[in-house]
């Protein structure tokens, strides 16, 4: 009929925002069949999907979706010997996804994060959502009590100064998860139950000298702007330690963010998480962690990065000297870590030579 026009669901955009600029990336150890959920929101997107544990084992991925997939044998081949910093039997191995990756922004989720609905019963399009929260400013300098005064129907309330109200760049979006939250074993054994119900529509930016603990299974960045601090650390086969990864990356990322000027943002978009993971088994990967958090929190609240450091780069070479000398006191495992650090910087110049000399996300 003539004068008739289609309006495009809300949720859906007509044309996916950035749909050649971003990747999407996944670590798994199974086949992805959760993807069919996701698939009005993600198949415009190129995927990286990172398969942890066996090489040999053949992952399924449902027909229709633009993928490129890299296991423990392909690491090893791009990476060589350095691929030694990157986690094996841990999903800190999605970082590789990050290094590989030719797209300005990064979106990762876990494969067992599905749609979300919110209070009117509309499915959530997550990476929608994260795509406004990094094109838009956040504000780290002063909390602003309305929250993101960039979102429609929100402003700067009033004693917000002028001269900040136009923001700084947002590097990391970090979204949230109904159902399942994400608890550490302690907290998982005394609430076994416990699940998360509360949908709180906002967004905040973290303030400047605030550290947060980060979840990478609903995460999206600006790989231009911080790609290189998102390293995930040594974890899983081999290693003391696990269920530190994105905890470890969001420090480093943060102490970063503020020394460069960036925003990090979280909040919306929420995710819903299907399982639980066992306790017992998250307890025996994070007891030293939970030990060590206590002088690893304290040491990134103290952290200080010279002013000459004004690339991620070098901001992160000048952390993992840090963590050698002082965190290397705690455990040697401080050590091999603040060494993979140094090889993770080494390996992403290596494959992203442009990014090598980025200051403050403009080229030298």
């Amino acid at each position: 009929m003539a004068g008739t026009v289609t309006v495009p669901s809300a949720s859906v955009p007509s044309t996916p925002l950035l749909k050649d600029e971003l990747d999407i990336v996944i670590p798994t150890i199974r086949n992805l069949d959760f993807l069919e959920m996701w698939r009005p929101f993600f198949q415009p997107y190129h995927l990286i999907i990172v398969q942890d544990g066996d090489p040999t084992k053949t992952i399924r991925v449902p027909e229709g979706f633009d993928y490129e997939l890299y296991n423990r044998n392909d690491i090893n081949r791009i990476l060589g010997p350095k691929a030694s910093c990157i986690s094996f039997k841990d999903s800190a191995c999605r970082c590789f996804g990050y290094m590989v990756s030719k797209k300005k922004y990064v979106f990762t989720i876990d494969d067992d994060c599905f749609v979300a609905k919110d209070p009117s019963g509309k499915d959530i399009n997550a990476l929608e959502q994260h795509i406004k929260n990094l094109l838009s400013p956040s504000t780290p300098f002063f909390f602003n009590t309305l929250y993101d005064p960039y979102r429609e129907g929100a402003d700067f309330v009033r004693g917000y100064p002028f001269s900040l109200r136009e923001g700084a760049k947002t590097a990391v979006s970090h979204g949230l998860w109904l159902n399942i939250p994400d608890y550490d074993a302690p907290t998982q054994m005394v609430k076994p139950r416990e699940r998360n119900s509360r949908y709180v529509d906002a967004v905040m930016t973290v303030p400047k000298g605030t550290l947060f603990p980060m979840c990478g299974m609903n995460l999206a960045f600006d790989r231009d702007l911080i790609g290189p601090a998102m390293y995930f650390g040594l974890m899983g086969d081999g290693q003391p330690i696990g269920r530190y990864d994105d905890m470890w990356a969001g420090w480093c990322m943060k102490v970063i963010c503020d020394h460069l000027s960036l925003g990090v943002k979280t909040g919306l978009p929420y995710i819903w998480h299907s399982k639980a993971s066992n306790p017992f088994v998250n307890l025996k990967k994070e007891y030293k962690g939970i030990f060590w958090q206590e002088d690893i929190i304290p040491f990134f609240q103290n952290a200080t990065i010279p002013k000459e450091c004004n690339t991620v780069q070098k901001c992160y070479l000048s952390l993992a000297e840090q963590v050698r000398e002082k965190l290397g006191k705690i455990d040697p495992y401080f050590v091999k870590l603040a060494d993979a650090m140094v090889t993770w910087i080494e390996a992403w110049d290596e494959l992203n030579p442009s990014t090598a000399a980025v200051e403050n996300g403009k080229a030298k």
